[in-house]
């Protein structure tokens, strides 16, 4: 028995439709979006921002280390240990008016108290005034501090100034009673700061010591005892 006739196919396909090949689109010059004068401009302002970046991290560990050494229970302390005052009196003068002759002689003591940090003193400047007016300078030898290291200092102001203060003959008339003067000496320094081999800038502090400083009479007597000062600074 012969097989059924199967239905003749004219060609046409019923199933889904195939989808035409994908074109693909070339930019003329080449295949990347970023022409070469971007990429280096990217480039150089990335390499920038690394720079500055780097600077001022450094910079800001190193403020920051001398900030841990140089708080203020680690700060460098000045002591006026002793100060004789052989002369100091107010003699009037035809000419000049009132003038002032003075002698003292100091002996300081600088400490620093930093374990790893060392101090260079580029300039030391010791003024003394009394009742407002300053009465002489003096400059001492620069000096290198190591750490955890006190200095000693001897500073002698001694000459004559002409009165032009006021507030002098008053606090003249009222220390000379009790044969006990009030001496302000600063010194204004210019130091900078040494972590083992980065040095900072200078800093410009000022100390001020307020003395009460006896006076020795002709017989090498002093008409009371000195007591060691500590010294206020600013930085």
């Amino acid at each position: 028995m012969s097989s059924p006739k199967q239905p003749h196919l004219n060609g046409a396909y019923y199933g889904p439709s195939i989808p035409p090949p994908s074109k693909s689109y070339h930019r003329p010059g080449g295949g990347s979006s970023c022409n070469p004068f971007s990429c280096l401009c990217g480039c150089v302002f990335d390499l920038i921002f690394k720079i500055l970046f780097t600077v001022l991290f450094t910079a800001g560990l190193v403020i920051f280390l001398f900030w841990l050494a140089l708080r203020p229970i680690n700060r460098v302390k000045f002591h006026v240990t002793d100060a004789a005052l052989t002369q100091f009196s107010l003699n009037n003068t035809t000419t000049t008016g009132n003038t002032l002759y003075y002698n003292l002689d100091l002996n300081l003591t600088i400490r620093n108290p930093n374990k790893h940090i060392g101090i260079y003193y580029d300039s030391v400047e010791a003024r003394a005034f009394y009742g407002g007016q300053r009465l002489t300078s003096k400059t001492l030898p620069r000096f290198y501090q190591g750490k955890k290291n006190t200095t000693e200092l001897n500073v002698v102001l001694e000459g004559q100034s002409i009165v032009v203060n006021n507030d002098l003959l008053s606090d003249y008339n009222s220390d000379k009673g009790s044969g006990v003067y009030k001496i302000d000496v600063k010194l204004y320094l210019r130091v900078r700061f040494k972590l083992r081999d980065v040095k900072t800038p200078r800093f410009k502090p000022k100390i001020e010591c307020d003395l009460k400083v006896p006076l020795d009479s002709n017989n090498g007597t002093a008409s009371g005892t000195f007591e060691t000062t500590k010294c206020g600074f600013d930085w």
